[in-house]
């Protein structure tokens, strides 16, 4: 199957606690987000949007290529951002979105596209027939450091053997019942996961995404793409083609992405 057409829309905001300002700190002389825009751009997107509140980020993405969608400030999540910037630019209910988050200066375009076919095939049997395909997809990459089974802050993912999401956790899991019976020490095994935050929806199901209250899972676990699962729908995964180095979310990550960008790693 060829590459589906798709866009991505960036959501981007000022108001980051952990690293104020963000989209607009600069990484090699330039502003955060014009570097993610740039990854989008690589991926082959039909359109790319921002989606932002600030009248500043809109004035630093002057320039062509890049869409900007003025939204309202009180949205609760990039997804709720992205719901209605879906509704002003009048995507119809079929149109894949990439949701591509503004601090992943580095996102390998080969992984944008990557979660855009998953949505698209998803629907798709081995014998090529049609049938009902998931409103929702996103990416997963081996766990290569068994610190980072054992890491909150990395997400670890079970799918089931069509390749759907079953869960996600902060936990690790699965449970190596026996190994971890007799040690925790070594390198990490088969069959772990890590979460890859990057998403593709139907506009159609983004908007209604964003209009589902939370769910007890989600807000147990902190994680918002648990209110899919939990409603009984369907999330796509594949494995990542390429890596995702970390994204930019503190002042030790931008120094740390300056590094990367002037040792020349992760910018192709």
């Amino acid at each position: 199957m060829a590459d589906p057409r798709f866009v991505v829309a960036i959501p981007a905001r000022m108001g980051a606690t952990r690293l104020p300002g963000k989209p607009l700190r600069l990484l090699g002389g330039e502003p955060l987000v014009l570097h993610v825009v740039r990854r989008a751009l690589a991926a082959g997107a039909d359109e790319v949007v921002v989606a932002t509140d600030s009248e500043r980020i809109a004035d630093a993405l002057q320039g062509p290529g890049v869409a900007v969608c003025m939204t309202r400030a009180d949205h609760p999540s990039g997804t709720d951002r992205l719901a209605e910037c879906a509704s002003l630019r009048g995507w119809d209910d079929e149109r894949i979105v990439v949701n591509l988050q503004g601090d992943e200066p580095f996102a390998p375009p080969e992984g944008i596209r990557a979660v855009a076919r998953c949505l698209a095939e998803s629907g798709l049997t081995g014998a090529g027939l049609t049938g009902a395909a998931a409103p929702m997809a996103t990416l997963a990459e081996p766990i290569a450091d068994l610190d980072a089974v054992f890491d909150p802050n990395a997400v670890k993912i079970v799918r089931a053997a069509n390749g759907d999401a079953l869960y996600f956790s902060r936990a690790p899991m699965p449970w190596d019942r026996d190994r971890f019976a007799r040690e925790r020490l070594g390198a990490a095994g088969e069959g772990w996961l890590r979460h890859i935050g990057i998403y593709a929806y139907r506009a159609g199901f983004l908007r209604r995404f964003a209009a589902m209250p939370p769910g007890r899972l989600e807000r147990i676990e902190a994680l918002e793409q648990l209110r899919v699962l939990e409603a009984g729908l369907r999330i796509a995964v594949a494995i990542s083609p390429a890596r995702f180095p970390p994204g930019v979310d503190t002042e030790a990550d931008l120094i740390r992405a300056e590094r990367i960008m002037f040792e020349g790693v992760a910018t192709t």
